[in-house]
């Protein structure tokens, strides 16, 4: 007895350092210095096919989403929906709102103009032309900062960024064109649409087409106050403008700035003036409301495009439903956290939650820890609908163009989302192999760096590893 256990335990130990060997052939595809971690697992099997560093701690970028959705699933339900409210505190007598106007915003992540606009119209039919108080912009929901811990401050005014507010308004993302000027060295010219109710100044230097100074002279955006920026750096001359977008920083001043000049092509006055209630208050009659669409249509997209508004929205208002509390990056961490434990029966033992998104630095998660949810989800996927929601290699999403997949011959085989960071290439989901074994999987590949002289072509030595890895998987399981 003592012998045969003897001899499957080192029949085991053979096995996993064969594995480890085989990755490490994979390892010398990737740039010298690079960080690999990675299991493979059948789907509903007690232990991995493939680990190679399976304990060891990284960031998991943008495959933290995998575990925002299923927290959301757990806690919120996939009917969910995100609701905007106008509300009025008092009686409309003759045509004037004897109180204060609320507009009550809830974070809901894919709100228009075009909805602030409708609930205006509403208020109008109600035969309102002019309101006695003030306007309020409610945005309880959340409190303290709109960004998370650990965010690159050089990312915050890029849209795919747009701090996640209680008050978002068309993605709290807004455009411009910048002009060149006629003449080398006068300042370049701005130009934005009266659309947006932000202001944008030009500091910016116009270089000589082919100057030497162009080579180190960067393009920047400094946000000020009250949505205001200011554009500095250099542009060599061109002849079309330089289309540019840039994140919302105050969403409460924004969407205040917005129900404002919706008012007034309303023909609506006010006599108060124009304020934030960040306190929780009584609601107020509601006059209109508008409603996201439910939360399993948000997650596809959020998981399909990678996106980080969809994502920190629902990360803080999981935390607010949890706990009964206004959303904090905290909470929602903290929710997280018990949720897969209690619901999920998944301990996240010494993981570092700090967003939903995976943009903050200060995440770590291992291997596999994301195993245990990527199993969980494979054995509950016919109530969660969940596999469906991940990009599909060579189809949709952030998969659709993955050259080292379609190097492996398994598109339309991998189930899986993305995590990129500046020299982090992650993976985590399903393949279904050539036999029909559906198994789960998890990359993390951070210390990814190349030569300045490669740079353009940094990506060929992750797609070499990534099609013999997944093609040897895809064939051999």
């Amino acid at each position: 007895m003592r012998f045969s256990s003897f001899i499957i335990g080192l029949t085991s130990i053979f096995t996993l350092s064969a594995q480890a060997a085989s990755v490490d052939e994979y390892v010398q595809q990737l740039p010298a210095g690079s960080n690999l971690a990675f299991l493979a697992q059948k789907v509903g099997a007690s232990s991995p096919t493939m680990d190679y560093h399976g304990q060891q701690m990284a960031l998991p970028a943008s495959t933290q989403k995998v575990i925002t959705a299923l927290a959301a699933l757990l806690q919120l339900g996939p009917d969910y929906r995100f609701t905007t409210t106008l509300e009025r505190r008092g009686d409309v007598e003759d045509g004037v709102l004897q109180g204060d106007l609320i507009a009550r915003f809830s974070g809901d992540p894919t709100l228009r103009r075009q909805n602030i606009r409708n609930l205006v119209t509403a208020l109008k039919k109600e035969g309102v032309q002019r309101i006695s108080g003030n306007i309020l912009i409610d945005t309880s929901v959340f409190t303290s900062h709109d960004k998370a811990p650990g965010w690159p401050w050089n990312d915050m005014t890029q849209c795919f960024s747009a701090p996640p507010s209680a008050a978002i308004i068309d993605r709290n993302c807004f455009s411009v064109s910048l002009y060149s000027a006629p003449k080398a060295n006068d300042t370049a010219f701005v130009r934005i649409a009266s659309y947006y109710p932000v202001t944008v100044f030009s500091q910016v230097r116009t270089l000589a087409r082919g100057s030497a100074d162009a080579r180190y002279c960067e393009l920047d955006v400094v946000p000020g106050d009250l949505n205001r920026y200011t554009l500095t750096g250099c542009l060599p001359q061109r002849s079309d403008p330089l289309p540019l977008a840039f994140a919302i920083q105050d969403g409460a001043g924004y969407a205040g700035a917005i129900i404002k000049d919706e008012l007034k092509t309303a023909g609506i006055s006010y006599d108060g003036s124009l304020m934030r209630q960040t306190k929780p208050e009584e609601p107020g009659t509601v006059i209109a409301s508008v409603n996201s669409p439910p939360l399993h249509d948000l997650l596809r997209i959020m998981l399909k495009k990678s996106d980080n508004m969809i994502a920190d929205t629902v990360f803080r208002t999981i935390g607010r439903e949890y706990f009964g509390v206004q959303g904090t990056w905290r909470a929602g961490a903290d929710a997280v956290r018990q949720l897969l434990r209690q619901k999920a029966g998944i301990d996240l033992g010494n993981t570092i939650v700090v967003d939903g998104s995976g943009l903050s630095r200060h995440n770590l998660i291992s291997p596999t820890t994301m195993m245990k949810v990527l199993q969980y989800i494979a054995a509950h996927d016919s109530e969660l609908n969940f596999i469906s929601m991940l990009p599909l290699a060579g189809h949709d999403g952030s998969l659709q163009y993955r050259a080292g997949l379609d190097i492996a011959g398994v598109n339309g085989k991998v189930s899986a989302k993305t995590g990129s960071l500046q020299g982090v290439y992650n993976l985590a989901g399903f393949i279904t192999t050539a036999s029909g074994q559906k198994m789960a999987f998890v990359q993390f590949l951070s210390g990814y760096a190349v030569p300045p002289a490669d740079y353009r072509n940094r990506r060929i030595p992750l797609s070499r590893f990534e099609g013999r890895l997944y093609k040897d998987i895809y064939r051999n399981n």
